[in-house]
């Protein structure tokens, strides 16, 4: 059992993550991609999404990704830094920023328990390299896995947020902790969540994050190491029009159609105002030289559009490229057998 011990200054510095955790949501949905006693609602996401992952074609660092995410037990920390909250771009920097000393650290303990591929030696030694590959995986699959969703996510994460504010309303902070019920217990100042392993967690002030999760499936999940900033990541409530069971498209056919990278681009410079070429490198996780030549692609197939200012060049996606990102345009894809 988890047990997290408050102060008053905790109880005072409790809060509701305003959003969905886009990494969190990511390692919940790798969790989610092996099948899972109670995953009913997720079995044609995980169909779906796991066809878009293969025809994607991402190899080794695949391989590594699904490594490091087990579906029980341990999984490393520096996976899902609090710079996430700000966005996908912000946690992917994180990581790439995270100390040799805490990839080791978060490392070896996996290795107790899992047989890690080579890379994961390289990884661990905070090889430049390797960090930039495995956050150019996860954004990938950040966009196959999770993007085509992220209207239903978010939606079903905001009920659920109504539904705290409202019992925070009524009763304050410890009426919204005795509210989590029957995942989580508050009684006497301890927020009690069984199921976990034994862990006590003691707050000393520095509040408690509760991040409302929709691929979080097990039961709520905290952070390994208790110096981290403490979060509490909890399933919200999938309700009939809030289910990923009947996707509307096939996330995969566009990484299909122009490639996996190409597509992250793509959506790059959907997402950003105007991006440098540089920009788009930096974000993605590639060469500027290799952005300019997917851009250049791009262009030449009339996704998007690009100018120069100065010495910089900024690129804007079209109307067909968007609509592309969005699946508005391509058709449903049933494969054959």
């Amino acid at each position: 059992m988890l047990r997290i011990h408050f102060t008053r200054d905790d109880v005072a510095r409790t809060r509701i993550a305003p959003a969905p955790d886009p990494l969190w949501e990511l390692v919940m949905g790798l969790h989610l991609l092996r099948p899972q006693p109670g995953d009913l609602l997720f079995r044609d996401w995980r169909r779906t999404a796991a066809a878009a992952i293969r025809r994607a074609a991402l190899g080794d660092q695949l391989s590594l990704l699904l490594a490091l995410t087990p579906p029980v037990g341990y999984f490393p920390d520096f996976l899902n830094p609090s710079a996430a909250m700000a966005g996908l771009d912000h946690g992917l920097e994180a990581i790439r920023s995270t100390p040799k000393s805490s990839l080791g650290h978060d490392l070896r303990h996996l290795a107790q328990t899992r047989h890690l591929p080579d890379e994961a030696r390289e990884l661990a030694h905070g090889e430049p390299a390797v960090l930039a590959e495995l956050t150019e995986t996860m954004r990938t699959c950040y966009h196959l896995m999770i993007t085509p969703y992220r209207r239903t996510i978010e939606s079903a994460v905001e009920r659920d947020r109504q539904l705290r504010a409202r019992a925070l309303a009524d009763g304050g902070v410890e009426g919204l902790l005795a509210g989590m019920r029957p995942t989580m217990s508050w009684d006497s100042g301890e927020l009690r969540i069984p199921g976990h392993r034994d862990q006590d967690l003691h707050l000393n002030g520095r509040g408690l994050l509760l991040v409302p999760s929709y691929f979080c499936l097990t039961g709520p999940v905290t952070m390994f190491d208790p110096t981290l900033p403490p979060v509490v990541v909890y399933s919200v409530a999938k309700q009939s029009d809030a289910l990923v069971t009947d996707p509307r498209r096939d996330p995969g056919t566009l990484a299909a159609l122009i490639g996996a990278t190409r597509a992250v681009v793509l959506a790059t410079i959907a997402e950003c105002p105007n991006p440098t070429t540089t920009a788009i490198a930096r974000r993605v996780g590639i060469s500027p030289g290799t952005a300019s030549e997917h851009a250049t692609v791009l262009r030449q197939a009339g996704l998007i559009t690009s100018h120069r200012d100065g010495n910089r060049m900024l690129h804007h996606p079209t109307a067909l490229g968007i609509a592309l990102l969005d699946h508005d345009y391509l058709p449903a894809v049933t494969e054959r057998p």
